[in-house]
């Protein structure tokens, strides 16, 4: 490697080579789940494994007809796959959309290059906010501090220096410089754990944890009350075969198979009754068709989960550049202070702006500015702590050093010129300082470390920033909405202020740089006295935003943060939701959670819209599902416990709750709602499902019990079966007001469906449904009519004491 200068990097041909015989940093890398992860959460699960086991006692013991339910957990299965699939192919894509490139010299030129094509032996180009693409070895460096939290777990940044080791997968948070990457590819063992811990990160979601508690109290429940109910059929049919008669009471007339088949299948049925096989299911697909419609609109979804967080958000933290301003500047003017020489002073900015590592500011400097005859001696990386950067310039045979940065780090001791820079600020526009320095410059890239007075001030340099077009509307929904905006940038006070206003979010700002030191934990820091008063904040440190989320979540907030830079990333990771910009750093987009890829910031109200419609939904479908839960159980206990037939055949248990549940579920699951989020899913849900359930129990019993004995078993479990659908019928109508067009379509769809199943004889034949006008059937119309109105009473003092919600 002798002959590969530190700051020339390999020569095209080299890194050809290279590419050629493997030695690039091409690898793989999934921001979603495998294909082999999606068909083991979509096929091995709890319920489906319990239902499999019922299917093949039918198809050994009992009818094929009655093993109809097993139809709905393929179907399932093969909607999740299939829904999945096609968001993770929809996702990948986008993600690759969203890759970061890096920076590395080649044949002497700084060149952008996709991480893939990151070679061994590659001189990359380190500067603020970069990720390392691959293990690398620093060969210079000024100042230079590497985050390397999301692999090692040290939250401090480290100070790296010539001749250190880099891992793949960290990121520059301060300095400047240049380093060799010594392991690219598979064998970067630390950029294969970044990947994998993108992929895996769990958001906070109460859907998803609520529906888990739901299936683990199931877990619980059903394995005792299937082995009573086993026992209680097979007891029940032992015994009357034993006495010679059937479940009426008649003779028999039946072998010991046919009753033990008929045991078989009233334990497949009490099974089928309790088990919530779609719930999982909606759920994922309720997140999953969220994730594809962003997709669409340019906003990537790194996590399913992350569409309903922002609908639980009541905070929304914002960094200013790059979010609320399009993160462009443009050179506006400079103003000069003490009559230095224009050309001179081009130069030095010149200077600034022709540097590798230059930041976004020095970049536009550089598009303006050349450095001429000036030769650069001596950088000092800008600090986003300090906020100054500084140089050494030889023009002629005159040296001379100077630092550019924040008018108050550099001015303080000149309050005529910091007044000016003010005034300037305040119009929204970015200034900065110029200031020549009576010395060297000094390593640690700290204004402080110099003696105000050895500081003269040269020139004001004015940036203009250009305001998003939709940010003023998108924040006016957003605090109509109910969400607290809170600004949190490291500009000057007096800019942000300007640009609050502008975009409509007067207020008293807070100049964060002159709160007292603190964690920001604590109630009588100055962060948490600012937060009660203000919402408005400049000068903003990458720790102050950090310990701003943390205090906003200990006091009960669900927070958001938007931002793009490098001093976004530790607030944007450690908030309940992170959303990048699409052109955020490498370190930003990694932590966050969702993307905006195309940078419009008017895309949140979507987030927002989608989110609510998954929660809201949701939960609706759950009382559904958890409705059907508590009636199954009841029912399993009661007939076990009283020797009873059970009331349903498995394929009329499966009639009514795809008609009453599983098809109205599916599309009450992707229907609008706009209805605003409520904590506590989980405990309405349970105390909506157990009443509604009871009732449905209640009148199942209160219909079979005095029929089966007057009528055949086949027209007693037929006209339980109607009743059951009434009541059914009815949980679903008060779930899914208020009703509308295609709302009352659906109910009359599902009741014509069940008319047509107990009238056509094809139908007849294959349900065993046998309903003629006599009493039995006018009795189980009346029961079932009964319970709608219990159904309706409880639904009422329900949205009265805010179990349910009709509102969409």
């Amino acid at each position: 490697m002798a002959a590969v200068d530190a700051l020339q990097g390999l020569s095209s041909s080299d890194a050809a080579e290279r590419r050629a015989d493997g030695r690039s940093n091409a690898s793989v890398h999934l921001t979603s789940r495998t294909l082999g992860g999606i068909l083991r959460e979509n096929i091995f699960t709890l319920f489906n494994a319990i239902l499999t086991i019922c299917f093949i006692a039918v198809l050994l013991l009992g009818d094929l007809r009655d093993g109809l339910f097993y139809g709905v957990v393929v179907a399932n299965a093969l909607i999740g796959i299939v829904q999945e699939l096609r968001a993770k192919r929809v996702l990948d894509r986008l993600a690759l959309l969203a890759a970061p490139t890096a920076a590395v010299k080649r044949d002497g030129v700084l060149t952008h290059v996709a991480l893939a094509d990151v070679v061994q032996d590659d001189v990359i180009v380190l500067r603020p906010g970069d990720q390392i693409p691959a293990d690398a070895r620093v060969l210079q460096g000024s100042a230079l501090v590497i985050d390397e939290a999301l692999l090692t777990g040290e939250s401090e940044p480290v100070e790296k220096r010539e001749g250190d080791a880099l891992l793949s997968g960290s990121h520059v948070v301060g300095g400047a410089g240049y380093a060799r990457a010594t392991a690219v590819g598979a064998a970067s063992y630390a950029n294969r754990l970044t990947a994998e811990a993108k992929r895996h990160s769990l958001v906070k979601s109460e859907l998803r944890e609520a529906t888990t508690r739901i299936l683990v109290y199931l877990s619980w429940i059903l394995g005792p009350v299937i082995a009573i109910t086993l026992i209680g059929r097979f007891v029940l049919y032992g015994a009357r075969h034993g006495s010679g008669t059937d479940v009426t009471g008649a003779g028999t007339g039946a072998s010991s198979a046919d009753l033990w088949h008929r045991a078989i299948a009233d334990a497949v049925a009490s099974v089928v009754g309790m088990v919530p096989e779609g719930l999982v299911l909606l759920t994922s697909l309720a997140f999953g068709v969220a994730a594809i419609q962003l997709a669409r609109k340019k906003v990537l979804v790194q996590e399913l989960a992350a569409v309903e967080v922002l609908a639980r958000v009541d905070v929304l933290c914002l960094d200013k550049t790059g979010t609320l301003t399009t993160g462009e500047f443009d050179f506006d003017r400079y103003l000069s202070l003490d009559g230095t020489p224009p050309a001179l002073l081009e130069s030095v900015l010149g200077a600034f702006g022709a540097d590798d590592a230059a930041n976004l500011t020095a970049r536009v400097l550089g598009s303006h500015f050349s450095p001429g005859e000036a030769t650069v001696l001596a950088r000092q990386p800008f600090s986003s702590a300090e906020r100054v950067s500084g140089v050494t310039v030889r023009v002629g045979a005159s040296e001379s050093s100077w630092l550019l940065g924040a008018p108050e780090r550099l001015l303080s001791a000149h309050p005529a010129e910091l007044a000016q820079a003010a005034e300037s600020a305040s119009r929204g526009q970015r200034t900065l300082a110029l200031v020549r320095l009576a010395g060297e410059l000094n390593g640690d890239a700290s204004p402080t470390a110099h003696r105000p007075t050895s500081l003269t001030p040269v020139a004001l340099v004015v940036l203009g920033e250009t305001l998003r077009s939709d940010a003023a509307a998108t924040l006016s929904y957003l605090s109509a909405q109910g969400l607290r905006v809170i600004i949190m940038s490291g500009d000057n006070p007096l800019t942000v202020a300007s640009i609050a206003g502008t975009l409509g979010l007067p207020g008293p700002t807070t100049d964060a740089g002159t709160l007292p030191d603190g964690d920001g934990l604590g109630d009588g820091d100055g962060l948490a006295q600012a937060l009660d008063t203000s919402s408005l904040f400049g000068r903003v440190s990458p720790e102050q935003k950090r310990s701003a989320i943390a205090l906003l979540q200990r006091r009960g907030h669900t927070v958001a943060m938007t931002g793009d830079g490098v001093n976004d990333a530790l607030a944007i990771k450690d908030a309940d939701l992170g959303i990048a910009m699409g052109t955020a750093t490498a370190v930003t987009r990694a932590v966050s959670r969702i993307v905006l890829l195309d940078d419009r910031f008017a895309q949140l109200p979507h987030v927002l819209a989608l989110g609510r419609r998954v929660i809201g939904n949701v939960e609706r479908v759950a009382n559904l599902f958890l409705s059907k839960t508590v009636y199954g159980i009841l029912l399993a206990l009661s007939t076990a416990v009283l020797a009873v037939p059970y009331p349903f055949l498995p394929r009329q248990l499966t009639l009514v709750g795809g008609l009453a549940i599983g098809i109205p579920a599916f599309l009450l699951a992707l229907a609008p709602n706009e209805r605003r989020y409520v904590p506590g899913v989980l405990r309405r849900v349970i105390r909506y499902a157990i009443p509604t359930g009871a009732i449905a129990a209640a009148s199942v019993l209160a219909v079979f019990l005095p029929v089966h004995h007057r009528v055949s078993l086949v027209e007693a479990r037929s006209v339980t079966t109607v009743a059951l659908f009434l009541v059914s019928l009815w949980i679903l109508c008060v779930l899914a007001r208020p009703l509308n067009g295609w709302r009352y379509a659906l109910l009359l769809g599902v009741s014509a469906i069940m008319v047509l199943a107990c009238v056509l004889p094809w139908a007849r034949r294959f349900f065993l449904v046998e309903v003629q006008w006599n009493f039995a059937l006018v009795y189980g119309l009346m029961v079932g009519a009964i319970g709608a109105i219990g159904i309706e009473i409880v639904y009422r003092i329900a949205r009265r004491r805010g179990v349910v919600f009709d509102r969409v």
